[in-house]
Protein backbone atom coordinates (compact mmCIF):
# COMPACT_ATOMS: atom_id res chain seq x y z
CA UNK A 1 0.00 0.00 0.00
CA UNK A 2 1.61 3.40 -0.99
CA UNK A 3 1.30 6.76 0.94
CA UNK A 4 -1.95 7.82 -0.62
CA UNK A 5 -3.28 4.84 -0.39
CA UNK A 6 -2.59 5.09 3.03
CA UNK A 7 -3.28 8.25 3.80
CA UNK A 8 -6.80 8.38 1.94
CA UNK A 9 -8.05 5.43 4.17
CA UNK A 10 -6.94 7.37 7.20
CA UNK A 11 -8.69 10.33 6.56
CA UNK A 12 -11.49 8.61 4.97
CA UNK A 13 -12.08 7.40 8.70
CA UNK A 14 -11.47 10.27 9.88
CA UNK A 15 -14.31 12.16 8.16
CA UNK A 16 -16.64 9.14 8.43
CA UNK A 17 -15.67 8.87 12.09
CA UNK A 18 -15.97 12.52 12.82
CA UNK A 19 -19.92 12.48 11.95
CA UNK A 20 -20.72 10.22 14.48
CA UNK A 21 -17.94 11.51 17.31
CA UNK A 22 -19.81 14.79 17.11
CA UNK A 23 -23.30 13.50 16.77
CA UNK A 24 -22.37 11.92 20.03
CA UNK A 25 -21.57 15.15 21.86
CA UNK A 26 -24.35 17.08 20.51
CA UNK A 27 -26.97 14.61 21.93
CA UNK A 28 -25.23 14.86 25.30
CA UNK A 29 -24.78 18.36 25.78
CA UNK A 30 -28.47 18.63 24.15
CA UNK A 31 -30.34 15.59 25.86
CA UNK A 32 -33.65 17.61 26.77
CA UNK A 33 -33.61 18.92 22.97
CA UNK A 34 -32.94 15.25 21.61
CA UNK A 35 -35.39 13.27 24.21
CA UNK A 36 -38.25 15.83 23.04
CA UNK A 37 -37.30 15.17 19.28
CA UNK A 38 -37.50 11.44 20.41
CA UNK A 39 -41.11 11.48 22.05
CA UNK A 40 -42.00 13.76 19.41
CA UNK A 41 -41.26 10.81 16.99
CA UNK A 42 -42.96 7.99 19.23
CA UNK A 43 -39.84 6.45 20.76
CA UNK A 44 -40.33 4.39 23.77
CA UNK A 45 -37.88 4.60 26.72
CA UNK A 46 -36.47 7.64 25.36
CA UNK A 47 -33.87 7.90 27.99
CA UNK A 48 -32.65 4.41 27.42
CA UNK A 49 -32.93 4.68 24.06
CA UNK A 50 -30.88 8.19 23.81
CA UNK A 51 -28.51 6.36 26.04
CA UNK A 52 -27.91 3.31 23.52
CA UNK A 53 -27.89 5.99 20.57
CA UNK A 54 -24.79 8.02 22.71
CA UNK A 55 -22.87 4.25 23.06
CA UNK A 56 -23.24 3.61 19.97
CA UNK A 57 -22.28 6.88 17.71
CA UNK A 58 -19.42 7.63 20.24
CA UNK A 59 -18.24 3.90 20.79
CA UNK A 60 -18.44 3.23 17.04
CA UNK A 61 -17.19 6.24 15.97
CA UNK A 62 -14.08 6.19 18.39
CA UNK A 63 -13.18 2.72 16.72
CA UNK A 64 -13.51 4.44 13.28
CA UNK A 65 -10.83 7.25 14.05
CA UNK A 66 -8.56 5.25 15.47
CA UNK A 67 -9.06 2.03 13.30
CA UNK A 68 -9.66 -0.21 16.15
CA UNK A 69 -12.17 -3.30 15.31
CA UNK A 70 -12.97 -0.63 12.38
CA UNK A 71 -15.00 -3.56 10.48
CA UNK A 72 -16.96 -3.73 13.34
CA UNK A 73 -17.21 -0.65 14.36
CA UNK A 74 -18.87 0.21 10.68
CA UNK A 75 -20.75 -2.49 10.59
CA UNK A 76 -22.73 -1.37 13.80
CA UNK A 77 -22.91 2.00 12.61
CA UNK A 78 -24.31 0.90 8.99
CA UNK A 79 -27.01 -1.16 10.52
CA UNK A 80 -27.97 1.48 13.52
CA UNK A 81 -28.41 4.27 10.42
CA UNK A 82 -30.72 1.55 8.28
CA UNK A 83 -33.86 2.61 11.05
CA UNK A 84 -32.71 6.25 11.96
CA UNK A 85 -32.51 7.14 8.32
CA UNK A 86 -35.74 5.20 7.58
CA UNK A 87 -37.22 7.29 10.94
CA UNK A 88 -35.93 10.69 10.83
CA UNK A 89 -35.62 11.19 7.50
CA UNK A 90 -38.99 10.16 5.49
CA UNK A 91 -38.89 12.55 2.91
CA UNK A 92 -42.25 10.16 0.96
CA UNK A 93 -44.22 11.99 4.25
CA UNK A 94 -43.78 15.58 4.39
CA UNK A 95 -44.69 18.02 1.29
CA UNK A 96 -42.83 21.35 0.33
CA UNK A 97 -39.51 22.38 1.29
CA UNK A 98 -39.30 20.08 4.48
CA UNK A 99 -39.52 17.25 1.65
CA UNK A 100 -36.57 18.16 -0.09
CA UNK A 101 -34.58 18.53 3.12
CA UNK A 102 -35.47 15.16 4.39
CA UNK A 103 -34.65 14.19 0.77
CA UNK A 104 -31.20 15.46 1.22
CA UNK A 105 -30.12 13.88 4.65
CA UNK A 106 -31.76 10.51 3.51
CA UNK A 107 -29.15 10.68 0.82
CA UNK A 108 -25.91 12.18 2.86
CA UNK A 109 -27.26 9.07 5.13
CA UNK A 110 -26.96 6.52 2.05
CA UNK A 111 -23.85 7.96 1.13
CA UNK A 112 -22.26 7.86 4.78
CA UNK A 113 -23.48 4.31 4.61
CA UNK A 114 -21.46 3.43 1.34
CA UNK A 115 -18.86 4.73 2.82
CA UNK A 116 -18.88 2.63 6.22
CA UNK A 117 -19.74 -0.38 3.56
CA UNK A 118 -16.22 0.34 2.33
CA UNK A 119 -14.78 -0.11 5.80
CA UNK A 120 -16.67 -3.43 6.32
CA UNK A 121 -15.55 -4.46 2.99
CA UNK A 122 -11.59 -3.28 3.08
CA UNK A 123 -10.86 -2.89 6.33
CA UNK A 124 -9.57 0.28 8.62
CA UNK A 125 -6.13 0.94 6.42
CA UNK A 126 -2.38 0.18 7.04
CA UNK A 127 -2.21 3.59 9.52
CA UNK A 128 -4.72 2.09 12.40
CA UNK A 129 -4.73 -0.13 15.05
CA UNK A 130 -5.86 -3.24 13.28
CA UNK A 131 -3.51 -3.10 10.88
CA UNK A 132 -0.93 -3.23 14.38
CA UNK A 133 -2.61 -5.57 15.44
CA UNK A 134 -1.79 -7.84 12.30
CA UNK A 135 -5.73 -7.75 11.64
Amino acid sequence: MNGLEKGSALLGRFLLSLIFILSGFMKISGWTQTAGYMSAEGFPMVSVMLAGTILVEMAGGLGLLVGFRARIAAGILFLFMIPTTLIFHNFWAPQGPERMDNMAHFLNNLAVMGGLLMVVALGAGALSLDARRGV
